[in-house]
């Protein structure tokens, strides 16, 4: 017996349980995308796969609709995996344990991959019924987009005949995107050079900061750990004389690091001073901070004598020079919604080694141009100070339509279907969207999805009752393109 069986609307939840059967870690979707291969090959479906595990599923408009714009249905097979302490699972080889908890579907123990299995159960339903009315239906599912939308890059879409794209994976019922941040990864290597000297060691360690997504949580004025060693470090640099043995900071370039740390060394005169001017800084901050870093802490370790490869002066003050003049956080607010970033940079991993000072950066804006200049201002700055820099892992805005069709009719379907007003939204992160509307010029998108909290971790739980209502909402949007 199925545990979804009794779960409304069947079909959708029929095909969601069939697909949480099948592992589809990100880099393991081979399993999912055959699954989708045969599904299509027993229904007669036109169909593509390609080497990435991509697959696309046509189905011809049905009668009265042969004249219409095709649309194009999408989301991606690849699920974030995460697990409880003590829960035993491989990813790789093994499927989900569903239940249903109330009004919510979940899993045992780990991410149920609502984003975006639910995509997928979507569009399988609607492919699946023969009694729905719509354009010609082109579902294109792609790969890996969890690490880096590379399905969405790499998949050839040239034989779809659509121009009007409904990406199914967004977690909000009744709040449509309609825009997004493209993004890039910048990679700053600054040659450095040390020399031997004597001192007292001592450690410098900033920690207790919230962190957070460096998309949607840039706005949020937490302390970047980064950034803010580096104000440490020339405010002693200002005010006593010391050398850096080592630094430290951030794990991940898309995370708001939350912790860095910092190896000096002391000229013997300098060790009593020093502990009282970290103390004062550390006052400045937490006052700056007090409502957005309430646990923000500095604390010091000072141990023995010791003989240690320090920075050169040169090379510090092109360290410090770079940490106190890098363009972070937000730079420009989006001017079509209300609050939004559209321009923004996370210094997310920051690390010293014997030849390099290396720290990597997520760029983000919904305007092209804009992404463009900020790398322009990086590498000048860098190349200033004698590094290279490697842009990476470039993705697309999705940039806001003032004369958008689909959004006019979602508007209208929605209403009718709901009795209430849509919220139209953009947000500060990369979506498919972007990657896709950049291989089909003049797309006209929007995305949606039902109602799906906690996503990536072990507590997500998708909405039984929102799922109904969003799918019948799907429905009706394509009976109305004809």
């Amino acid at each position: 017996m199925r545990v979804l069986e009794n779960q409304k609307p069947q079909d959708v939840f029929y095909y969601f349980e069939e697909i949480s059967r099948i592992p589809r870690a990100s880099y393991h979707t081979r399993a999912i995308s055959d699954y989708l291969v045969q599904f299509a090959k027993t229904h007669g479906f036109e169909h593509y796969q390609d080497d990435d595990d991509n697959v696309i599923i046509i189905k011809e408009a049905s009668p009265g609709y042969e004249a219409s714009e095709p649309v194009i249905l999408q989301g991606h097979m690849d699920m974030v995996c995460e697990k409880e302490a003590g829960r035993e699972i491989d990813f790789e080889t093994e499927g989900l344990t569903l239940f249903v908890d109330g009004d919510f579907v979940r899993a045992e123990g780990t991410t149920l991959g609502g984003d975006d299995g639910i995509a997928l159960a979507c569009a399988l339903a609607v492919l699946d019924d023969d009694t729905l009315c719509h354009p010609r239906l082109e579902a294109v599912f792609t790969t890996n987009e969890e690490v880096g939308l590379l399905g969405a890059k790499s998949i050839d879409l040239s034989m779809l005949k659509g121009h009007i794209l409904l990406n199914i994976d967004s977690d909000r019922e009744g709040h449509f995107l309609t825009s997004c941040a493209g993004g890039l990864t910048a990679q700053v290597k600054i040659p450095v050079s040390y020399q031997k000297e004597k001192g007292r060691w001592a450690q410098i360690r900033l920690h207790g900061l919230l962190g957070g997504h460096s998309g949607s949580e840039i706005d949020k004025e937490h302390a970047n750990a980064i950034v803010t060693m580096g104000r440490i470090l020339k405010y002693l640099k200002d005010r006593m004389p010391y050398g850096v043995v080592s630094l430290e900071g951030g794990r991940k370039d898309n995370a708001i690091p939350r912790e860095a740390t910092a190896g000096i060394l002391l000229p013997d005169e300098a060790e009593g001073a020093f502990s009282g001017y970290v103390e004062a800084i550390a006052d400045i901050l937490k006052k700056e901070y007090i409502n957005t870093e309430p646990n923000l802490s500095v604390s010091v370790e000072i141990a023995e004598e010791r003989e240690c490869d320090v920075l050169s002066v040169v090379s510090m003050e092109k360290v410090l020079f770079y940490l106190r003049n890098a363009p972070n956080g937000v730079l420009y607010r989006s001017v079509n919604f209300e609050g939004l970033v559209e321009t923004s940079l996370n210094a997310g991993i920051l690390k010293l080694d014997g030849t390099d000072f290396c720290i990597s950066t997520s760029v983000r804006s919904s305007v092209g141009s804009r992404k463009e200049e900020l790398c322009e201002r990086l590498t000048y700055l860098t190349e200033f100070l004698g590094g290279t820099i490697t842009l990476s892992g470039d993705y697309p805005a999705w940039e806001y339509r003032d004369d958008s069709k689909v959004r006019a009719l979602v508007s209208k379907i929605y209403r009718e279907e709901t009795g209430r007003e849509p919220i139209f939204e953009a947000i500060h992160a990369g979506l498919e969207c972007g990657a896709l509307s950049d291989k089909i010029p003049g797309m006209d998108a929007v995305s949606f999805g039902p109602d799906n909290f906690d996503i990536h971790t072990p507590n997500e739980r998708l909405s039984i009752s929102s799922t109904e209502r969003v799918y019948r909402f799907l429905v009706r949007l394509l009976a109305a393109m004809r």
